[in-house]
């Protein structure tokens, strides 16, 4: 199980970002990039953003999938435990994404299980390319997005491998953005705030990919 963390007022706005760093999944798909949530222009609304498969060229994007047996799962922390209290999940199936929850998960931790009762909607993977996004809306009012996007996060790596040598200070203005021109596959997922129960008004949040172990069914 591989993951991203971040924490989140619910007014608020955060983002992790983890870019081909961890070598047991570098170049698979279960390597996630970034990780974003934020307030829906619906200020009702948090959207979250988990990006895998990152560094992708634009001749290669077309080519990406989506692995139908990597399980990509937003974890949501609404009490301050730092433990899951609802996962929303996604898995490709048949050239769409499969979306379940917000719901609480049967299994807590680095074991899971797909909460098949409680798909909430699948929208087809927007091909690379294409004019139009496609969105779908799935079951209280949650909408949906899955398919390339051009890596918006911004980062200096040449600066930073310098920093760290002890080779320069800082960090330049606006310095140059190793990622540019590079692409991911995003899941986007929009939900209203009244089904994420945040009494405390702060949410924990971490992404993680999970693939089935030989003789698992969760």
């Amino acid at each position: 199980m591989i993951l991203s963390c971040a924490f989140v007022a619910i007014a608020g706005i955060v983002l992790a970002a983890d870019h081909n760093d961890a070598p047991s999944v570098k170049g698979q798909t279960t390597d996630i990039t970034d990780l974003y949530v934020f307030q829906g222009q619906n200020t009702d609304n948090l959207v979250f953003i988990g990006s895998t498969q990152g560094l992708l060229a634009p001749s290669a994007t077309s080519a990406a999938k989506f692995d139908p047996h990597t399980l990509i799962q937003f974890k949501i922390d609404n009490n301050g435990d730092n433990v899951e209290d609802l996962v929303i999940q996604a898995i490709y199936h048949d050239g769409k994404i499969n979306v379940y929850g917000p719901v609480r998960p049967s299994h807590t931790g680095t074991r899971t299980k797909i909460e098949k009762e409680d798909l909430i909607g699948s929208v087809p993977v927007t091909p690379y390319g294409a004019t139009l996004p496609i969105v779908a809306t799935g079951s209280n009012g949650i909408r949906l997005f899955a398919g390339p996007r051009d890596d918006p996060f911004f980062f200096d790596l040449d600066q930073f491998h310098k920093v760290v040598a002890g080779q320069a200070s800082s960090f330049n203005n606006p310095g140059s953005d190793t990622f540019a021109g590079t692409n991911v596959l995003s899941i986007i997922v929009e939900v209203p705030k009244r089904l994420l129960h945040a009494s405390t008004g702060k949410l924990g949040v971490w992404l993680t990919t999970s693939t089935q172990e030989s003789g698992h069914s969760d």
